[in-house]
C-alpha cells in the first residue's frame, strides 16, 4: 500500500476515459495521458443510438448536410425595408426571436419589444394601447426563423425595420436581420419608450438608406470571407465583433462618402457604427442562417441546422426531421452580471444569435477569442477548452473559419445529435443577459447549454423516419 507521502511524489499515470476535454486539460500541464474511447450509456435512449449510429445513410446524409454548409457564400447585397423584401412580410405581421410562442406565453423583454414594434408602426399610440393591440389576436406572431430571417435577444422585426439583405448564390437562399441599434436602452431587449421609437426611425430613414446606397454602389461583400479575417484577430462573432465591426466599416467607408447625401449625414452613420462594437452581429447572423438553410431539409441528416430561444423555450430544428421544431424550457445563463445585478434578476436565455454557433463560430470558435472570457467568466484556456470540446459533437471542420490558437484548425461544424445523446455534450453558447423585465436592458454576459431534452426527442423522431 502506498503512503499519501509517497502518493503525492509519484509521476501521474492518467487514464482519460470520455470526453476529450479531460485529456486536453492534463497535456496542457504536461501530464502524459492515455485516452480511452468510451462514453457512458444514455439511459433509454441505448436502442435508439443503436439504431441511428449504425446506418450509413445517416452518415452519408451527414456529409452532404455539412459540405453544403460549409460550401455556402453568403454576400451582402442591400438594406431595405422587411415588407419590401421578406416574402409574406405583412403590416399585421410581427416575427420574434426562438421557437414559435404566444403572447400569453412571452417574457418580459420579448413582449416589451413588441409593444414598442407596434408604437413603431404607429398601430397603438402608447404601451397600453399597443397591450390590448398585442392580445386582441389581430396580430400574427411568428419565428424570424419561419420567414429566414434572425434577430438577437427579443428579435422582434416588423414591416418597416430596414433590414439586411443576404444573398446565397451557391444554393440560392435569401436571408435577413434587422440592424443592430448599439447600446443602451434598446428594443431588442423590451426596451420601447420614446427615445428607443426614435432611434428606430433614424435607423429607417437615414442608416438603412445609406447603408443600402453604399452596398449597393460597391457591388455587395463577401460576408463569410470577413467573419474568417475577424477570427483570426480576436473574434468570435457572436458576443465580440470588434474586429469584424472594424473591418466592415472599411468595407464601405468609401462608399458611404460617395454616395452621402450631405457630410453630416455620412458622418452621423460613421460615427453610429464606430461606436456600437457589436454592429458586425446582426449581419453575421444573417449570413449564417443562410449556410444553415443550405444543410437544411437532407433526408436522414442527424445535423441540427437551428438553435433559438425566446426567452421562455428553447427550440432546435434538425436537418432530417423538416420545419418541426424540438422544445424544452429555456435554460438560466451562467455568467458575470453588471453591478447591482444577480441570477434573481435574469431573464432565461433568449435570441437567435445562436445561429453562430449552429455553423461553428461563436462559443464554438471562442479559441480564437480569448479576450471574450472578461465579458462571459471564465479563463482563456477555458475559452480554448470550450472549442475542443465541441469537436466531439460536430461532423467536421470549418476550413474558412481557421483558428490560430489552435494551430489554425478550422472550427467544429454540423452538430450532430446523435453524438450530443451519446456523449452527454451539450453544444456550448456565449451570450448577453437580459434583464426579466423589459426595458432594462443587459445586465451581464455569459454561457449557457440547450436542454438535453430537444436532443433527445429529435434523436427519437429520427429513428422513427429510418
Amino acid at each position: 500500500m502506498v503512503e499519501s507521502s509517497q502518493f503525492l511524489e509519484t509521476p501521474l499515470k492518467v487514464i482519460n476515459i470520455g470526453a476529450n476535454m479531460f485529456a486536453e486539460a492534463l497535456r496542457h500541464q504536461n501530464v502524459p495521458v492515455v485516452s480511452l474511447d468510451w462514453q457512458p450509456a444514455a439511459g433509454k435512449s441505448d436502442a435508439v443510438l443503436s439504431k441511428l449510429l449504425s446506418d450509413a445513410r445517416i452518415e452519408q446524409a451527414n456529409h452532404q448536410a455539412v459540405q453544403r454548409m460549409i460550401a455556402a457564400r453568403p454576400r451582402l447585397v442591400d438594406v431595405r425595408p422587411a415588407r419590401e423584401v421578406i416574402p409574406d412580410m405583412q403590416t399585421n405581421v410581427f416575427l420574434h426571436a426562438g421557437p414559435p410562442i404566444s403572447w400569453e406565453r412571452m417574457s418580459g423583454p420579448l413582449r416589451g419589444a413588441v409593444i414598442g414594434a407596434l408604437v413603431y408602426e404607429g398601430m397603438a399610440a402608447d404601451s397600453a394601447q399597443a397591450e390590448k393591440v398585442a392580445e386582441s389576436g389581430e396580430i400574427r406572431f411568428a419565428p424570424c426563423h419561419h420567414y429566414n430571417a434572425v434577430g438577437p435577444m427579443a428579435g422582434v422585426i416588423s414591416a418597416s425595420m430596414p433590414v439586411f439583405v443576404i444573398d446565397e448564390p451557391v444554393y440560392g437562399h435569401r436571408t435577413f436581420s434587422t440592424l443592430n441599434e448599439g447600446l443602451g436602452k434598446v428594443l431588442r431587449y423590451g426596451a420601447n419608450d420614446t427615445t428607443v421609437i426614435a432611434r428606430l426611425r433614424w435607423l429607417e430613414q437615414i442608416l438603412g438608406p445609406a447603408l443600402s446606397r453604399a452596398i449597393r454602389a460597391i457591388g455587395g461583400i463577401n460576408i463569410k470571407a470577413l467573419t474568417a479575417q475577424a477570427l483570426q484577430m480576436g473574434d468570435e462573432c457572436h458576443n465580440r465583433n470588434k474586429a469584424a465591426t472594424s473591418l466592415l466599416l472599411r468595407e464601405i467607408a468609401a462608399a458611404l462618402i460617395e454616395t452621402g447625401k450631405s457630410v453630416e449625414e455620412t458622418a452621423s452613420v460613421v460615427r453610429f457604427i464606430h461606436g456600437n462594437d457589436h454592429f458586425y452581429l446582426n449581419l453575421s447572423m444573417a449570413a449564417c442562417k443562410a449556410a444553415a438553410l443550405a444543410a437544411h431539409d437532407i433526408e436522414l441528416s442527424s445535423v441540427v441546422t437551428t438553435m433559438a430561444r425566446n426567452g421562455t423555450d428553447f427550440g432546435i430544428r434538425v436537418s432530417g426531421l423538416g420545419e418541426r421544431w424540438y422544445v424544452a424550457p429555456a435554460q438560466k445563463i451562467t455568467g458575470l452580471y453588471f453591478s447591482g445585478y444577480d441570477e434573481e434578476d435574469a431573464n432565461p436565455d433568449i435570441g437567435d444569435s445562436t445561429i453562430s454557433e449552429t455553423v461553428g463560430i461563436g462559443a464554438f470558435a471562442m479559441a480564437a477569442a480569448p479576450a471574450i472570457v472578461k465579458f462571459v467568466g471564465g479563463t482563456p484556456s477555458d475559452a480554448l477548452q470550450y472549442t475542443i470540446e465541441m469537436y466531439d459533437i460536430t461532423i467536421a471542420e470549418e476550413s474558412q473559419y481557421q483558428l490560430p490558437t489552435l494551430d489554425f484548425r478550422g472550427s467544429p461544424v454540423g452538430i450532430d445529435i446523435r453524438q450530443v445523446v451519446r456523449q452527454r455534450i451539450l453544444p456550448i453558447i456565449n451570450t448577453g443577459i437580459a434583464h426579466r423585465f423589459p426595458g432594462v436592458g443587459q445586465i451581464g454576459a455569459g454561457i449557457v447549454h440547450p436542454p438535453m431534452e430537444c436532443f433527445v426527442k429529435a434523436a427519437h423522431d429520427l429513428a422513427k423516419a429510418l
